[in-house]
């Protein structure tokens, strides 16, 4: 993100901490995918995500005076939809799914933080092993591994980003990585061996 476009997000925040929802929404719309994305690689069910997706805007918006701009806006919400997200994990007690919800998903199109539909899945068979097989290497993670997992390998943000959104020290994300690449090369060593 640029100077100007950073300049242009404070705007957007300051005019939404005084109530202008046209300019809340102009941050939802910049946002959505983002957290959308961050949600559905730490659930894995496009509903929660959906779900997890509008009460991080809620959050969002009902916290917005306690944003001090320390971190990007990007931070702090990715913060906000890990953080909710590995709550609802923990809700529903961590019960590892077997498939990758991959069904079409319906979306009022008028609504305004609703992502737009992610990519289908690769219509080759190897390719969608391969996806099925990650996928349930990521359901042995705890949820504050796969959430650093996520962030890093999905979302390529940097250490530092990491740690903003997750509210943990560099040096946690560093471990949390390790362990969490290590069990899944674990996991996944016969696929690697097989490629």
């Amino acid at each position: 993100m640029g100077s100007d476009e950073r300049a242009e997000e404070a705007e957007l925040v300051e005019r939404s901490r005084r109530g202008d929802t046209h300019a809340f929404d102009a941050l939802i719309t910049t946002h959505r995918e983002r957290v959308y994305m961050i949600a559905q690689h730490i659930l894995r069910n496009s509903e929660e995500a959906l779900d997890v997706t509008q009460e991080t805007f809620l959050r969002a918006w009902k916290n917005l005076a306690r944003f001090d701009g320390a971190a990007t806006l990007g931070s702090w919400l990715s913060r906000i939809a890990t953080n909710a997200s590995i709550d609802l994990v923990r809700r529903r007690n961590a019960h590892p799914q077997t498939e990758f919800d991959s069904a079409p998903m319906s979306i009022d199109a008028a609504s305004r933080t609703t992502p737009s539909q992610p990519a289908s899945p690769a219509d080759s068979l190897d390719r969608a092993e391969i996806r099925e097989r990650f996928q349930r290497a990521l359901d042995t993670l705890s949820p504050d591994h796969r959430a650093v997992i996520v962030l890093k390998e999905i979302e390529d943000l940097s250490y530092q980003e990491i740690a903003d959104s997750v509210g943990c020290s560099i040096g946690t994300v560093m471990s949390r990585l390790f362990y969490a690449r290590k069990k899944l090369q674990n996991e996944l060593r016969d696929l690697h061996e097989e490629l």
